[in-house]
This record gives structure tokens, sequence and C-alpha cells, in this order.
């Protein structure tokens, strides 16, 4: 058993060689809590929660680091455009980020570290690089010198000579306008804190490298996160760790975007759709099911048409295993290990679109299974498809989905009765050969989003396409 990994330094898949035999340690760039969390945010949270679920069925002992940017320009600026302090600002958001993820099934992180919690260990880092030539102080701020540095912009490939000047950083006091910030010196009415350089606050950057030393050491598996954080987040953050002596990460591992009309999903923009609005609207394991199965390296276009399939295929499954359910009660347990054909795709690159083929194929072979009488294969079908939706974090039945399937169940007992009294008007209307009439029961149903199936035991429904 070997998993492969797409590493974008590498930029080609490799094979995952943990640091330390048995064990996988993982960082990942978290919220930067301005603002509520969109879908687009969400997404990179559920690619991460899956490759941690697929490590852990492999039998490794994972590390997951999430941390959480809780001093931010945007904050600041949040804060002062609401008249609130700036912690509030930050404190609202990061607990809505964290509803988001637990709607969506996500595991917990090991840690969960906040960037204000870890000044003094950003102090340390930017003595250590002072002390070696790698970072200077000007007027109170303190800059990272991306000349001393040769391996700068080795993640994203670029031409320092063919960079321009962040125009966020400013340049006051720089010796080159591409050097970037790792304190910023203290400003009337921003929260800072005491340095050797003065007070002022961390940048960005800083937080990430400090935070994933302390946590996960000088060297680690896995550091994740979204596209758009190449350049310049990732870059600044192995400048610096390595700069202070740090291997830092071994793999790169970066999701794409959630997109609205071809533009990447952003609050900025004003096309975001906000988690807690979605899961009013669509349930919350359909959700996780339409943000989570493409490959992570896919983009993602956010359309409710795109939302209203996913909730039909995963209402075929949902139906194979009610139906199991109802024939061999609660009793069955998933199977200790899921067939082979899931388990390759998952070790490539976590291929979940291929993996969830292997799902879906189950799922007919169940349903010819049960239409055939055949109760030790559809139950057999049964325990496969819930260890492999387990892995996806996706089974109806687990604990922690139990008070929607809870709720799931009773409106599916509702929409049974009415349903069965429609399909009862159409078994009539087949019984007298008015097939004209059976014909348009069947396609009015379908225009509801339901999907009729004859079998010898009498018609069956699934949710269809809405």
């Amino acid at each position: 058993m070997t998993i492969r990994l797409y590493d974008t330094s590498a930029r080609q898949i490799r094979d995952f060689d943990p640091v330390k035999p048995g064990c996988v340690s993982i960082y990942l760039c978290g919220a930067t809590v301005q603002a509520a969390p969109h879908i687009g945010h969400i997404r990179s949270g559920l690619n991460f929660d899956i490759m941690r679920r697929w490590f852990e069925y492999r039998g490794y002992e994972v590390t997951f680091v999430r941390n959480v940017t809780d001093i931010d320009d945007k904050i600041i600026t949040k804060a002062r455009e609401q008249g609130r302090p700036w912690w509030s600002i930050g404190y609202e958001n990061e607990r809505a980020f964290n509803d988001g993820y637990t709607a969506l099934g996500c595991l917990p992180p090991t840690y969960e570290p906040r960037a204000t919690g870890h000044v003094t260990e950003m102090v340390e880092m930017m003595r250590t690089l002072i002390e070696r030539g790698h970072a200077y102080e000007a007027d109170g701020s303190v800059y990272f010198d991306v000349r001393s540095w040769p391996g700068y912009l080795e993640l994203s490939k670029q031409d320092l000579d063919e960079m321009r000047q962040p125009t966020e950083e400013g340049i006051t006091g720089k010796r080159d306008p591409r050097d970037f910030a790792m304190w910023k010196a203290t400003k009337p009415g921003e929260p800072d804190w005491e340095t050797p350089w003065g007070r002022g606050r961390p940048g960005w950057h800083l937080e990430c490298s400090a935070m994933a030393h302390k946590y996960l050491g000088s060297v680690f598996d896995v550091h994740g996160g979204g596209l758009d954080l190449i350049f310049p987040h990732h870059e600044n953050e192995i400048a610096q760790a390595k700069a202070f002596g740090d291997e830092f990460a071994r793999y790169w591992v970066h999701n794409a975007w959630v997109t609205m009309s071809g533009e990447k999903m952003s609050k900025s923009l004003g096309n975001s759709v906000l988690v807690s609005e979605m899961v009013k609207q669509w349930r919350p394991i359909v959700l996780r099911y339409y943000l989570g199965t493409p490959h992570y390296r896919s983009t993602i276009e956010y359309s409710e048409e795109a939302l209203r399939e996913a909730e039909a295929a995963f209402g075929r499954i949902e139906g194979f295993l009610q139906r199991v359910t109802e024939l061999a009660g609660k009793s069955v347990e998933p199977a200790a290990e899921v067939p082979p054909a899931f388990a390759e795709a998952m070790d490539d690159d976590l291929g979940v679109p291929g993996a969830l083929a292997v799902v879906h194929t189950t799922v007919r072979q169940g349903n010819s299974a049960l239409a055939a009488d055949d109760k030790d294969a559809a139950v057999a079908r049964f325990a496969e498809v819930r260890a492999m939706l387990g892995v996806l974090g996706l089974d109806p039945l687990d604990e922690q989905w139990v008070g929607e399937s809870d709720q799931s169940e009773d409106l599916h007992g509702v929409v049974d009765s009415l349903v069965r009294l429609v399909l009862d008007q159409r078994e009539s209307a087949r019984a007298r050969k008015d097939w004209a009439t059976a014909d348009a029961i069947r396609d009015q149903l379908a225009q509801a989003g339901l999907a009729i199936e004859d079998s010898p035991q009498g018609p069956r429904w699934t949710l269809g396409a809405r």
C-alpha cells in the first residue's frame, strides 16, 4: 500500500514517505476570521478532512493542525467600520467557521492555535532571522530580506526580478520593495504587542511559520491550503521557516476554488454563498457530498442545478441504505475494509471521484440483489457502502449525522405516505390497463423530483433530479 499525493513544489504526484513511520503531520492554513465563511472557505476544510480520514483508515496516527488568523488588516478594518473591538470580530467569526466545519461533518483538529497566542514564538523567529542576516528592522517594522534567501519563490517558480511590489505592504523603510513585512509597527488605535523593536503586530506570513514550528517541529509531512495561498503566503512561509533553520513541509497540497460564473468565490467580489444560509436550504450531508466529492484539485462551479444533482445522487445511495435497513434492521455494521477498487482510487492522490464511482456501482449491485430477493448479497453490499461512506464522512447512519438522519427519517416517512397514495392510484390505473393515466402519474412524480422503479415487490420511489 502506497499513498500518492500531488506535491505543488515538485509539480508532480509523489509517493508519500512520512517523516516518522506510521505517523502523519498536517498543517492547514485555516480561517482569517474577518467575516463568516462561505462554501469556498469550507471546501478546503472538507478536502483536508477527507485526507485525514484516509490516512487514519490506512493506519496512520494523524496530527492535524488548522490555525486561526485572528489578527489581520481586514479584521482591523472591519472593527473600525463597525465600531467594535477587533477581538470581538475575530471571535464571532471564528465561532461561525467552527459551526460550519461541524455542520458539514469535519472532525475537530488535533490543535487549533490562534495567531495572537503565539507572539512569543514569532519574536523568537524574527530575532534569529535578524541575527542571521535574513531580516531587518526599519521604523519599528521588521522585514524579510528576500534576496538573502536564494531559494525564495521555489514553490511558485516565479522570477524575483520580474516581481512587482505588493500593493498592500507599502515601501516605508524597505531595502527592496519586494521585501515583505514580518512585523508591522504600531499605528494609532490598532492592537499591538511589545517586542525588542517596539510595539506592533504580526504579519500574516510570520504567524503560520511560527505556529507550524511550535506544533509540528522543524519538519513535518503536509502543508495544505487553497491555490490562492501559494503566493505570497506559502512562498513567504517557506522563506522564513527555512532561513530560520527548519526543513519545513515535505509535501505541499493545494485545493482548487469554488467559483461562480467563472470567478473565484470571494466576499470582496460579492459572489459568496454563506454556509449559514446554505444549511437552511440544503441538508448538511448533501452539502458535504457536493463540496467533498469532486477531486480536490478540480474547480467547482457553483450552481443550484449542480447541488440538485448532488442531492439526487446522494439520495440514491441513501435510499439503498434505507431499504436494506428496513429489511435487515439497524444492526448491520460497516465492513472492516473498503473494496480494493475504492482503496486504489483513494491511494492515487485522494481520487474521490473514482472512489465514489465504486460506491455507486456497489449501490447498483445492492439494488439488484434486493430486486432478486437475495438478502445476504444486499446486506454485504450495504456493509461495503457504509465502510466507503465512512471514509468520506458521508455515512448517514454514522453517529455524527444521527440528528439529521432522524429528521430525514421522519420527513421520509411523511413523504412516503403521500407518495404511496399516488402510487396506489397509479397501480389501480395499471390494473385496469389505463396506461395513459399510469404514465401521466409517473411523469408528474418525476417532475416533482421522484424516480419510480417497478420491482417484483411493487413500485419503489427514490429521490431523483428536481
